[in-house]
């Protein structure tokens, strides 16, 4: 018997402010809030498209994302094209949202697919990214993955 082909259902994630965190998100990555708790102990929101959540966000941290410990090194999600990736970027800078790199760079050297790279307000890294569009501009990391967040 074959095991079933698996795909990512949602991505969970701790933050520290909820309210602030639903407004990134929601913006950022044009998410519904598909049901939500903001008060109380435990809080929280479901953020997804046509009913089906992308993203669950859980106010149980303090602090700031940790890159340099176990666990989620950076989520990327996919977009249609490089178009839809240069407006997310519009959106971010907007924010005043931190870019890990300046605006849409390629995913390494001679590479077509490519996007752009940030953090959320709890400094959780993320990635918008396109399979074409970004060749021709340089890889912002010699040798290296741009994913890698070097």
């Amino acid at each position: 018997m074959a095991t079933p082909t698996l795909e990512t259902g949602h991505v969970g994630l701790n933050v520290t402010d909820l309210a602030r965190s639903i407004a990134f998100y929601t913006r950022v990555f044009e998410l519904d809030v598909i049901a939500e708790q903001a008060k109380g102990e435990r809080q929280f929101a479901f953020l997804g498209r046509e009913g089906r959540p992308v993203v669950t966000l859980w106010r149980q941290s303090t602090g700031e994302f940790a890159a340099a410990r176990p666990g989620l090194h950076h989520l990327a999600f996919q977009a249609p094209d490089v178009e839809a990736v240069r407006r997310a970027e519009a959106t971010l800078r907007e924010l005043g949202a931190a870019l890990v790199y300046e605006g849409v760079v390629p995913h390494g050297e001679g590479a077509s697919s490519g996007g752009v790279f940030f953090t959320d307000p709890d400094g959780i890294r993320l990635e918008i990214y396109a399979l074409s569009g970004a060749e021709g501009a340089p890889a912002p990391t010699p040798a290296a993955p741009t994913c890698g967040f070097f």
